[in-house]
């Protein structure tokens, strides 16, 4: 933590709210983006953002200071959002394919695409699609190291602090998410090729 940022978080742990402001305001992209890669959705990423600042601002008393405010703020961002990941696999889903059955019959779902037109797409926001869309096909346990190294270029020994595991643990998942992301990338790569040819 450099001195600023340690000035910082002990006029906020004090009760001092612009000092908190200031915090948030230099975190806030990086945490909005740690919310984005685990949910993969904008407004709930949002969402998420400000809910892990509520847990900051109400926490931050007892900040004990044994690791840094960005690991801190992370392993919470974390939390909040790994807590919305589960709640959501307990809920009905309802699948945009299945029709919607009616009195006088069944009907298609009609859903408007959010989505830009192929002729507005970069061949850049395209890759980033397929990759984030496998990143997101990952488990749960590997998506979290992934986002948080590759990412959000946290170190190792930050990785361990956030998600509280040894850092062997962490070396070892990131392993594995590395090689089932590149194997997810590989099977998408080859249906893709199948479906030009055909």
């Amino acid at each position: 933590m450099d001195r600023n940022e340690e000035l910082l978080v002990s006029k906020a742990k004090a009760g001092d709210v612009a000092a908190f402001e200031q915090l948030i305001e230099a975190y806030q992209k990086k945490v909005y983006n740690l919310a984005l890669r685990m949910t993969g959705n904008q407004e709930d990423a949002a969402d998420l953002a400000q809910e892990a600042f509520i847990r900051v601002f109400r926490s931050i008393s007892g900040f004990k200071e044994q690791s840094s405010f960005s690991t801190w703020i992370y392993r919470i961002t974390t939390n909040v959002c790994l807590d919305e990941i589960r709640k959501r696999k307990n809920r009905k889903v309802i699948s945009i394919d299945e029709d919607i059955h009616m009195d006088d019959g069944e009907m298609k779902r009609q859903i408007v695409s959010d989505d830009p037109l192929p002729d507005e797409m970069a061949e850049r926001a395209e890759l980033r699609n397929i990759v984030n869309d496998a990143i997101n096909s990952l488990p749960e346990d590997q998506k979290v190291v992934i986002t948080l190294r590759d990412l959000n270029g946290l170190s190792y020994e930050e990785i361990a602090q956030v998600l509280g595991i040894p850092g062997g643990t962490v070396k070892s998942r990131i392993n594995r998410a590395r090689q089932a992301l590149r194997n997810v990338l590989l099977s998408r790569t080859e249906l893709l090729t199948d479906d030009c040819v055909k």
